[in-house]
């Protein structure tokens, strides 16, 4: 009798594998890197990702989309060289840099590459508590800041920053903590600031704020004018004032695009697909975070200086963004 029954579960195991086989085999798959859970791009990547699973279907198959958290930007053009992962969020300054072979992609040119669009800006937040003697970024010579994770926009940034007011790396004691652990470092005094670019709110420093009383440093002045000449992806933007408690006043700073891209072996049919899905949905992903109602088609186009992706120029055609 126990023979009967062990065949009886391995038959029914073996028919749920096969049917979980099937399943899969009605599915394509398409990952989307996104960053750490303490910034925007993983939220809004997760929305993206549902959204994509509920609509979009290629040759009779369902598209079953991901979010992955990730490094940055930095290490996300490194997936996407290696074709790692369908798509990824990375900051233009970034994508530039890496499809030219430029900073830390020097000698190793990412000329696979493609845009599918533009998201939304990144506002640079140079964050410490209220109670730390840090006004303006000259006042971080021979104090703690963190710079993000390694593979991050941010490492670069802070190099632009440094050089911009006449400082260096040795001026100040560099920290790599993503941006939960930086702020955590923050609230137990173990870290002056942290520099911080996403999309804002962002939650790690929310969090910070309804801990401690904080203060977002500006980021303005003759300096930051001299380093957006060189990096002309960097515009000048306001936090507005009340973005997190007790932040009153509207602060000055830097702000860099998202981009959202991919390989050139994506399908021209899968790139058309999620790049329509995206546009004709950010009323939703706006309910999911401030930023997505600050994606819109009129500057899918901003900031991209690498080449489209032709599936996603085929909708931009469609819809008169692209002549």
């Amino acid at each position: 009798m126990r023979h009967h029954r062990l065949l009886g579960v391995t038959a029914i195991a073996a028919a749920l594998a096969f049917a979980g086989h099937a399943a899969a085999q009605d599915r394509v798959f398409f990952g989307i890197a996104t960053g750490g859970t303490g910034g925007t791009y993983y939220p809004l990547g997760g929305m993206l990702a549902q959204l994509i699973s509920n609509k979009v279907t290629i040759g009779g198959k369902k598209l079953s989309a991901t979010a992955e958290t990730a490094g940055a930007s930095v290490a996300n053009a490194q997936l996407l060289a290696r074709k790692d992962i369908e798509s990824a969020f990375v900051a233009a300054d970034i994508l530039d840099a890496a499809y030219s072979g430029k900073g830390q992609f020097e000698g190793k040119a990412v000329k696979n590459l493609r845009a599918l669009g533009a998201l939304y800006p990144e506002q640079v937040q140079l964050v410490t508590l209220a109670s730390a003697n840090v006004r303006s970024f000259r006042d971080l010579n021979g104090k703690s800041v963190s710079s993000g994770s390694p593979g991050s926009g941010q490492w670069q940034l802070l190099g632009d920053l440094l050089e911009a007011h006449g400082m260096t790396r040795k001026d100040i004691g560099e920290d790599l903590s993503s941006f939960t652990q930086s702020v955590d470092k923050i609230k137990d005094g173990n870290l002056v600031a942290s520099l911080i670019t996403a999309g804002a709110p962002t939650s790690s420093i929310s969090d910070l704020a309804n801990a401690r009383e904080i203060r977002i440093v500006p980021l303005a002045g003759p300096e930051i004018e001299a380093l957006r000449k060189k990096q002309p992806y960097y515009a000048m933007v306001q936090l507005p004032a009340n973005t997190y408690k007790g932040q009153a006043a509207p602060v000055d700073t830097l702000a860099v695009m998202a981009v959202w891209a991919t390989h050139d072996g994506l399908s021209d049919q899968m790139a058309y697909e999620v790049t329509k899905a995206l546009y004709e949905n950010t009323a939703t992903l706006g309910q999911v975070h401030p930023k997505g109602k600050e994606i819109t088609l009129q500057t899918a186009l901003q900031s991209i200086s690498i080449p489209l992706h032709p599936g996603a120029a085929r909708y931009y055609r469609e819809k008169g963004v692209l002549k």
